[in-house]
């Protein structure tokens, strides 16, 4: 509960610390600006309060690491919620605006998390989890953003240490590789999810692990 905490008030502090024209660059998302990228974390703080809301009976069918469905085939930028996301990032306008409301959606979103029982069973996707494996989630997926966020933006801080460690060991678990211990944090999860292809010193120490990256998650 703590890493989803300190995660998600790390990545809105960073949108908050954006200047105007930052917005129009390129993110670490294949063809989604900066501006595209925090559309997509409204829509994130979004889902997380509607998941909170909405308690379920069933045993749980997800943890952390199966809630992600992972896939060999990047986005296309087809999908109709990604089409959506770009649409309505640029009806924003004032990037002002755009701040406001994720600022106004994920202080809400981050406090419903900070009430809510870990141990209670909750609904979303088609899935059941407990809320602290569907917060604990969200820690991947809050950093991967982060460091989406910053990937043309050197000036701006990067996810917590934390946060990097606890993504990190998820990514190798969901793949099933355990990347070589010289690779920073950040660095297996960039290569782990595609985000940059490795060097070829990389792609060497990777050995046999090389050919089944990368892995995309949704």
């Amino acid at each position: 509960m703590g890493l989803f905490s300190d995660s998600w008030t790390a990545l809105r502090a960073a949108v908050a610390g954006l200047r105007s024209a930052d917005f129009e660059r390129p993110s670490g998302c294949a063809g989604w600006l900066v501006r595209d990228l925090v559309c997509h974390l409204v829509i994130d703080a979004q889902d997380v309060l509607i998941t909170l809301a909405t308690p379920a009976d069933a045993e749980p069918t997800r943890s952390a690491l199966t809630y992600w469905e992972v896939s060999g085939t990047p986005p296309t930028g087809e999908d109709p919620l990604d089409a959506l996301t770009v649409r309505l990032a640029a009806a924003y306008q004032d990037p002002g605006l755009l701040k406001f409301h994720l600022d106004d959606l994920g202080s809400a979103a981050g406090r419903a998390a900070e009430l809510a029982d870990p141990g209670l069973r909750v609904a979303t996707r088609g899935q059941v989890l407990t809320v602290g494996d569907y917060l604990d989630a969200y820690v991947l997926e809050w950093t991967l953003h982060h460091l989406d966020l910053i990937a043309h933006l050197p000036q701006a801080a990067g996810p917590p240490a934390l946060g990097l460690a606890r993504s990190r060991a998820m990514v190798e678990n969901i793949a099933g590789i355990e990347f070589p211990q010289a690779f920073s944090d950040e660095d297996v999860l960039l290569i782990g999810t595609g985000r940059r292809a490795p060097t070829d010193s990389e792609r060497t120490a990777l050995g046999a692990a090389a050919p089944r990256l990368p892995f995309i998650l949704g």
